[in-house]
């Protein structure tokens, strides 16, 4: 990470938890993250993963373990607010002090699970797959391997919420659930939650004592996405790039995740080329969608560089992240960003995952399958 990216990223992250990084070890041991512009009680699951993944790249990169205690105060705060009922005054059903994520999370919206708009809390299985991703980071990070003992806590409470009809050859999954997980709120199936799924608990498994400890799930995630990658297309940047992200991990050893890193690369390109999307006026953009296009591009771009790919590929996907930093950067870098209130802090904190991943990409902190 070069001064002026990490300098950019700390910027980002500062805007949205605050001035962390004057703390000392002790008053970042005591640290309580600011709420947020975004979410209730200030908190909102998607964005505080972000967060967390964020601190410990810069605890990685700047081997200042004050950014990591960061990343952990962070994470107890989130199990102490979303993993309770929205007026706090008790855990989520399932869970107690002992197991804090045997209930799930909530996502963190502002507004009631059944408000008329169809937005309202709940939870989602893209948003729990990436929290449990952020406490594997945080095991490998710092060794203390209990993080992962919750991911896995949290995986068994939610999987069979969410995929239905487990038994059968192609199994199915709701996409939203209930705050309490007992009925689905969204019955249809999201693009890459099995694959998700499969992905992130995979990870956390082979990081178990117990090699088979999610053995059954992840064969139940398996069972779904056979029947998805093949068919597998997105004009959404968002998840085109969350796409790449999560193929990489598996991409040129299974054959679905190579071929899925394929589609989505050809997505993208006619996303650029023929549809000319990032030419459109910003103001008919969403930074943080695009964000995550970069993440996702970072990623294929280690996948590219292993498999020793032309340099004019490795060009062509440089010039596209320089596409969307120069659209956005004068934007989001602005004091106050020019962003909307309420999206300030995913668009800053997936603006600092844009410029260097590190802690979401195969291998940063070695050990990985």
């Amino acid at each position: 990470m070069t001064e002026q990216i990490l300098n950019k990223c700390l910027k980002a992250m500062r805007t949205v938890y605050g001035p962390f990084d004057a703390l000392t070890p002790t008053q970042a041991s005591n640290w309580t993250p600011p709420p947020m512009a975004e979410g209730h009680r200030g908190r909102y699951l998607w964005t505080d993963a972000f967060g967390v993944l964020n601190f410990l790249t810069l605890g990685a990169t700047t081997s200042e373990t004050r950014y990591t205690t960061l990343a952990a105060r962070l994470v107890e705060t989130v199990h102490n607010t979303l993993g309770r009922t929205r007026d706090l005054t008790q855990r989520l059903p399932g869970a107690s002090d002992a197991h804090p994520l045997a209930g799930g999370l909530r996502i963190g919206k502002e507004d009631e699970e059944d408000d008329p708009s169809g937005d309202g809390d709940g939870q989602y299985h893209h948003y729990l797959t990436l929290w449990m991703f952020a406490l594997n980071r945080m095991a490998r990070a710092t060794g203390e391997w209990r993080y992962n003992d919750l991911a896995i806590e949290l995986a068994k409470a939610i999987h069979p919420r969410f995929v239905r009809d487990r038994d059968s050859a192609s199994p199915r999954m709701y996409w939203k659930m209930s705050i309490d997980l007992r009925r689905p709120l969204v019955r249809s199936e999201g693009n890459l939650d099995p694959i998700d799924g499969y992905v992130v608990f995979s990870l956390l498994q082979e990081a178990s004592d117990d090699k088979t400890v999610l053995a059954q799930e992840i064969d139940e995630y398996r069972r779904i996405l056979e029947t998805k990658w093949g068919r597998y297309v997105s004009e959404d940047p968002l998840d085109l790039g969350m796409t790449l992200w999560t193929a990489h991990w598996f991409a040129g050893k299974e054959e679905w995740a190579t071929e899925l890193m394929r589609r989505a690369t050809a997505c993208l390109r006619v996303l650029h080329d023929e549809e000319k999307y990032f030419e459109a006026p910003t103001r008919f953009r969403l930074a943080f969608r695009e964000y995550g296009t970069c993440l996702g591009v970072h990623c294929l771009l280690g996948q590219i560089s292993a498999e020793a790919s032309s340099d004019e590929e490795k060009r062509y996907w440089n010039a596209l992240l320089d596409e969307v930093h120069r659209a956005w950067d004068p934007i989001v870098e602005r004091d106050p960003p020019l962003v909307p209130r309420k999206l300030q802090p995913i668009a800053l904190v997936m603006y600092a995952a844009a410029l260097y991943p590190g802690a979401f990409q195969r291998g940063f902190f070695g050990g990985d399958m």
